[in-house]
């Protein structure tokens, strides 16, 4: 969302503050009071609106967009990254003050490929998750298909392994849990392989055959 839509999205804004806006419309701060909101990729938002919002952090009051009534929040708020956030405050993208405000408490998630214990319990949450979803009764996962799941860096972490069990769930068939159905995500998951240039054959010697 650009500024506009966000500060209106977060803030709320009044009946006619702004064409298309025919009536109230509450913010998610105010909707959140008493509880927490989620701020997810905060390194996204511009300087200007970062300004905004570490002004509602400091005072807990804002007035809606178009609005001249002060709304008193009280807001747990949590912010997520998965940029490296120092660099975007050393290179002056991200407000250093407002930085400061957020992590009063900071929790690092390792990635996927850092933490392969949580591999199977999250395999079995998301099939539990879209078990009803796709009509699958699940016992037991295959050994194989556990062994690449394992095996794999996770790139797009919990999120790629949430889409390869659904997508498992959806083209498979049965109550083990398997790749097999489904080749091309085998395929994916590959690890991938480094090449030695050490042991290429050397240019114009050996079969066709030998090369590949």
């Amino acid at each position: 969302l650009n500024d506009a839509l966000l500060e209106s999205e977060l803030f709320g804004h009044e009946k006619g503050a702004f064409t298309g806006a025919s009536r109230t419309h509450q913010g998610r701060f105010e909707r959140a009071h008493g509880g927490t909101l989620l701020l997810d990729e905060i390194t996204e938002t511009q300087p200007a609106f970062q300004a905004k919002l570490l002004r509602v952090l400091e005072q807990m009051h804002f007035e809606r967009v178009g609005g001249g009534k002060n709304i008193e929040v009280n807001v747990r708020v949590i912010s997520t990254t998965n940029a490296p956030i120092l660099d975007h405050v050393q290179q002056k993208r991200f407000r250093a003050d407002l930085y400061y405000r957020l992590a009063a408490v900071t929790l690092h998630v390792p990635p996927l490929r850092a933490r392969r214990e949580d591999i199977v319990p999250l395999v079995w949450l998301f099939v539990n998750q879209f078990a009803h979803e796709t009509a699958r009764r699940i016992t037991a996962i295959d050994t194989a298909t556990l062994g690449l799941l394992r095996q794999c860096e996770w790139p797009g972490n919990v999120r790629q392994l949430r889409n390869v069990v659904r997508t498992a769930l959806i083209f498979g068939a049965g109550d083990v849990l398997s790749l097999s159905d489904v080749p091309w995500l085998i395929e994916q998951l590959q690890p991938q392989r480094t090449v030695d240039l050490h042991d290429a054959p050397e240019e114009g010697t050996g079969s066709l055959q030998d090369v590949e």
